[in-house]
C-alpha cells in the first residue's frame, strides 16, 4: 500500500497568552513576511540572513552552489570563524555576562562569563595547536556534560580542527569504530564522570580502545574531572591542566572557509557501520543561531536550559554553538532528572532562573510517573517558553507538560529534525497556535512535504514519506569518507533531489505536521499500514499508563503483530488482575484509535530500554518480540537488567 493510515484524531488547540504575543521578538506579520520572502528566493532569504546574523571575515558572494546536487554547498567564497562568532564578537557589550552556567551532580556550580569563556577557549586552543593540531585536524571529544567539554568545542572550531564528539555513554569498541573512521589525532577526555550520584570510568575506554588500533592517535588530554586515580601512559597521555599551563589566553582565530567542516558527529546505522555526518562552518552556524532566535525567542534576560548531553546533535546546535551565538546565557547540567529525586529538573530551573527549557519527552514521560505535586513544590514562575526535542511528545505527556510544568501559559515549541538536518526543520514559533501532539509548521525556507511510495505528494490526512524539497544551509554535507552512501541514504528518489528523512508523517487540513514515526518502524497489520507513534499516543493516554512503546513481530495471518512494552505509573498487578488489565489496555487502545491497533501482546516493566541521553532503544524490543536472543551492543543502556523483566514475559 502507498499511504499510512493515520488513526489517532486530536483536536485540542492552544493559542499564544496576551504575555506571550507582547514579549517575543518576532510578530505574526514578521513571520508572514519571512514565510513570504523564503517563497520567493529562497536562496536570497538564506543568503541576507546570513548576512545579518553572522560576521564574516570576508564576505560571500555566491548563496547556493548546487552544481554537483545532491552535495549542496552555501556561502562558497565567504570565509568566518564559529568561534569567533559564539564568543569574541560579543566581548565589546556582553564580555560581564554569564556565558555558561555549570551545575554538578553534587550541587557544585561554576560559572563563566563571556570574557571568562573567551580565555579559556583561547588557552586550550593554544594547547592544542602546542601538540600539533591543525586546521583540518580531527579530533575526538569523549567528556561528560562538564563546561570543558564546550570549551574543547569552541577550541577546536577556533582553530580549525574538525571535532567528534562521542557520548560519554559509549562503549570502548564504539569510541574505536569513530576514532578510526575519522582517522582522529588526539583524543580529549576526563578521568570520570559524575552522574546519579555514582563516578563512571571514561578514560578506562579509551585505553581499551586505543589498545585495539587506532594508530592516528598520538595524544591524549585528560582533565580530571574526579578525585579517582588514573592510569597515564607515558609520552600519549597529558593531564589537562599541565598543557596548558603558561599558555595565553588570546589566540587569533583561524578563519576558514564556509564549506569547511566543523564536525563529524556519528549515527548509528541499520548496517552496523556508524554514519560519520558531516556539517559545514557557516551553513550549520547560520540555522543554529536563527533557530535559536526563533523557536526560543532567546534574549539577554533568559537562561536557556537544554538538558541534551553535546554528545547529541542536539548538545551542539542547542547548548554548544547556537545559544552563545546569539550571546544567550546558558546552563548546563552533569546529573539525572531523578537524582538525588525526581523533582532535580525543577529544583534546577528554579534555583538559576531557568525561562526556557528544552528536554526530551522520554524525560517528561519518566517524569509524570511521579505525579504534579512535586513540581508544584519549586518556583517555576520565570519558565515562559518549553520545548520537546527527540521524538514526537505524546498528547498526554504534552498536556501534563503544559498545565504542570508551564502553568498553562508556556508554549511548546515541539521541535522536529534530525541530526543530519542540523537544527530545527518543523516546529513552532513561540506565537503559533498549538495542538498536542503536533510539530506544526515547516520553518521559513523549509519546503517540506508528504510523498506516497511512488513519489506522488500526497494531501492532507494521508501519511507517508516525509521530505524535503530544496536544500538548506544546515544540511549534512556528506557522510565522512562514504558520498555514495549519502546519496543512497539520503536521496534515493529516482529523477530528483530531495531530502528523504526516513520519518513518516502526515499533514493534517492546517498544514499542521504530525510524524508518525520512523518509516523502519511503521506496522503492516492486516494490509493497514500503521505508525508506531499513534498506538503508543493512545496507550499512554490511559490514566494507569507512563510510558508505552509499539513494535511489530512477524505474524502468520496478519503480517505483523502489535507488541506493546508498557511502564505503568502504579505497581505492576499479578495474576488476574494482571490480565484484566491487559485487557482493558487492547480494549482501550481499540476506543481511542480502533481495533485495527489492538496490541497483541502487552509486557510490563519498570522503565523502558533507554540510552543514557533518554532514547528509547526499540531494536532492542524488537528483539525480544521476536522471541530472539538479544546480541546487540547494550553498553549504552542506563539499565540493562530492564531487558531481562519482559524478556522473562510472554
Amino acid at each position: 500500500m502507498s499511504k499510512i493510515e493515520s488513526i489517532l484524531t486530536e483536536t485540542r488547540v492552544f493559542e499564544p497568552s496576551a504575555e506571550t504575543l507582547a514579549s517575543v521578538a518576532i510578530t505574526q506579520n514578521k513571520l508572514d513576511e519571512m514565510y513570504t520572502a523564503a517563497a520567493k528566493d529562497n536562496v536570497g532569504f538564506w543568503s541576507d540572513l546570513a548576512r545579518e546574523k553572522l560576521s564574516w571575515s570576508k564576505p560571500f558572494t555566491v548563496g547556493l552552489d548546487d552544481s554537483n546536487a545532491p552535495h549542496y554547498k552555501w556561502f562558497t567564497d565567504g570565509e568566518l570563524n564559529v568561534s569567533y562568532n559564539c564568543i569574541d564578537r560579543h566581548l565589546d557589550t556582553k564580555s560581564d555576562k554569564l556565558a555558561i552556567i555549570f551545575e554538578g551532580d553534587q550541587g557544585d556550580i561554576e560559572r563563566y562569563t563571556y570574557k571568562e569563556l573567551h580565555d579559556h577557549v583561547c588557552r586550550f586552543a593554544n594547547t592544542l595547536t602546542a601538540q600539533g593540531i591543525t586546521k583540518g585536524d580531527r579530533v575526538i571529544i569523549y567528556m561528560p556534560m562538564i563546561p570543558q567539554a564546550v570549551i574543547a568545542m569552541q577550541a577546536c572550531a577556533r582553530i580549525g580542527a574538525i571535532h567528534s564528539i562521542v557520548f560519554g555513554g559509549f562503549s570502548a569498541e564504539a569510541l574505536k569504530d569513530r576514532i578510526e573512521d575519522a582517522g582522529a589525532k588526539l583524543v580529549i577526555t576526563t578521568n570520570g564522570s559524575r552522574r546519579g550520584g555514582k563516578t563512571i570510568p571514561l578514560k578506562g575506554a579509551v585505553d581499551e580502545a586505543l589498545s585495539k588500533g587506532c594508530d592516528s592517535i598520538k595524544k591524549v588530554i585528560v582533565y580530571r574531572r574526579t578525585d579517582d586515580e588514573v592510569m597515564m601512559k607515558e609520552g600519549r597521555d597529558i593531564d589537562w591542566f599541565e598543557a596548558e599551563a603558561g599558555m595565553s589566553d588570546y589566540h587569533d582565530p583561524v578563519m576558514v572557509e564556509s564549506e569547511h567542516p566543523l564536525f563529524l558527529l556519528y549515527t548509528s546505522g541499520s548496517t552496523g557501520k556508524p554514519k560519520g555526518v558531516q556539517h559545514s562552518t557557516g551553513g550549520y552556524l547560520l540555522n543554529a543561531h536563527v533557530t535559536n532566535e526563533w523557536m526560543f525567542d532567546l534574549n539577554d534576560s533568559d537562561v536557556f536550559w537544554c538538558t541534551a548531553d553535546v554528545g547529541w546533535i542536539t548538545g551542539h546546535t542547542y547548548v554548544a554553538y547556537g545559544p552563545l551565538s546569539v550571546g544567550a546565557t546558558m546552563l548546563m547540567f552533569e546529573g539525572v532528572p531523578t537524582y538525588p529525586d525526581a523533582g532535580r529538573f525543577w529544583q534546577v530551573c528554579q534555583d538559576h532562573g531557568v525561562t526556557v527549557f528544552y528536554t526530551a519527552p522520554t524525560a517528561i514521560r519518566a517524569l509524570m510517573k511521579f505525579g504534579g505535586d512535586l513540581p508544584n513544590k519549586y518556583d517555576l514562575s520565570k519558565l515562559r517558553i518549553l520545548g520537546t526535542v527527540g521524538e514526537p511528545i505524546n498528547p498526554e505527556a504534552w498536556m501534563w507538560y503544559y498545565e504542570v510544568i508551564g502553568g498553562s501559559r508556556c508554549p511548546i515549541i515541539d521541535t522536529w529534525w534530525q541530526t543530519e538536518t542540523g537544527a530545527h526543520m518543523i516546529a513552532p514559533f513561540p506565537i503559533t497556535s498549538l495542538k498536542p501532539g503536533s510539530c506544526t509548521k515547516a520553518l521559513p525556507g523549509i519546503d517540506a512535504a508528504i510523498l506516497d511510495e511512488d513519489g506522488n505528494e500526497l494531501g492532507p490526512g494521508d501519511g507517508g514519506l516525509l521530505i524535503i524539497k530544496q536544500p538548506w544551509p544546515s544540511m549534512i554535507r556528506t557522510i565522512w569518507n562514504d558520498d555514495q552512501r549519502y546519496k543512497d541514504t539520503y536521496f534515493p528518489l529516482e529523477g530528483n533531489n530531495y531530502y528523504v528523512v526516513g520519518d513518516s508523517a502526515h499533514k493534517d487540513k492546517d498544514g499542521y505536521f504530525w510524524i508518525l514515526g520512523r518509516i523502519d518502524d511503521v506496522l503492516n497489520v492486516s494490509g493497514h499500514r500503521l505508525g508506531t507513534m499513534e498506538i503508543e499516543s493512545a496507550l499512554v493516554s490511559h490514566p494507569l499508563v507512563a510510558e508505552a512503546a509499539i513494535v511489530g513481530r512477524p505474524h502468520d495471518i496478519k503480517g505483523e503483530a502489535v507488541s506493546a512494552f508498557v511502564v505503568l505509573n502504579v505497581d505492576t498487578p499479578e495474576g488476574a488482575e494482571r490480565e484484566a488489565l491487559i485487557l482493558e489496555l487492547r480494549n482501550w487502545v481499540a476506543k481511542e484509535i480502533g481495533p485495527i491497533a489492538k496490541p497483541d501482546e502487552i509486557r510490563f516493566g519498570t522503565n523502558l530500554p533507554k540510552t543514557r541521553s533518554g532514547k528509547i532503544m526499540r531494536r532492542l524490543l524488537k528483539t525480544i518480540a521476536k522471541g530472539e536472543e538479544v546480541t546487540q551492543d547494550t553498553s549504552t543502556l542506563e539499565d540493562p537488567s530492564i531487558l531481562d523483566q519482559f524478556k522473562n514475559q510472554k
